[in-house]
């Protein structure tokens, strides 16, 4: 690496305002399956790093809040890690603040569209100098199969964890083959300022899917 409940108990995301949810405490990350690896997976830079990962939630709230961890670990592990977004999509910087995040350590880079964002990530995964990059691809993931080809032999090549953001529920196609990890972000109340954070993983090239991470997290001003 660089240096340095039930389904029916899940909030509707699009009903959530987008935010990050801040004072996350891990409470449960249990493999599922019976094939899977006995090591007990955890959402976290070293169990996406050197592949592909896709992180589908619709909303913004769930992934935003999740994709947080992922940094927040990074930094605390001296790793370099750029946010890539559109113009028009981003996160709140305050509440990524609250979270931990170290803002004036944390590159963001601004394109002009979702389709520039996996092309921007390209050229700076290329590089090698980065630990983590992070995909705000939204509602539109559409990135070619040769672009994601390079992405994935980058990311394998360095180390990098690449972690793409897309808006769409977990019945909607991924990305595509090349993605190794895909997990779908969902949000429950527990009480009136308390959030449940799911993340239930379709997909895993390694492990096998069906495992789940959860968090506890306190949501920003807005949530409640």
């Amino acid at each position: 690496m660089t240096g340095a409940g039930t389904r029916a108990d899940m909030l509707a995301l699009d009903s959530l305002p987008q935010g990050v949810a801040r004072g996350a405490t891990v409470l449960a990350s249990r493999p599922l399956s019976a094939n899977s690896i006995p090591l007990m997976p955890r959402w976290g830079l070293q169990e996406i790093a050197g592949m592909l990962t896709e992180l589908s939630g619709v909303g913004g709230s769930a992934c935003l809040t999740l994709a947080t961890s992922i940094v927040l670990d990074a930094q605390r592990q001296e790793e370099t890690t750029a946010w890539i977004t559109s113009n028009n999509s981003s996160f709140f910087p305050l509440d990524v603040a609250a979270a931990g995040i170290d803002l004036e350590a944390l590159a963001v880079v601004r394109v002009p569209d979702a389709p520039s964002v996996a092309r921007a990530a390209d050229r700076l995964a290329r590089s090698g100098a980065f630990g983590l990059l992070v995909l705000d691809l939204g509602a539109n993931p559409r990135v070619p199969t040769a672009l994601q080809a390079r992405l994935r032999s980058s990311a394998r090549k360095h180390d990098t964890a690449i972690l793409c953001l897309t808006e769409k529920r977990g019945i909607a196609s991924s990305m595509g083959p090349l993605v190794s990890l895909r997990g779908e972000a969902r949000i429950r109340r527990l009480s009136d300022d308390r959030f449940a954070c799911e993340l239930r993983v379709l997909k895993d090239k390694h492990r096998g899917p069906d495992w789940v991470h959860t968090e506890i997290c306190c949501g920003p001003e807005g949530m409640y």
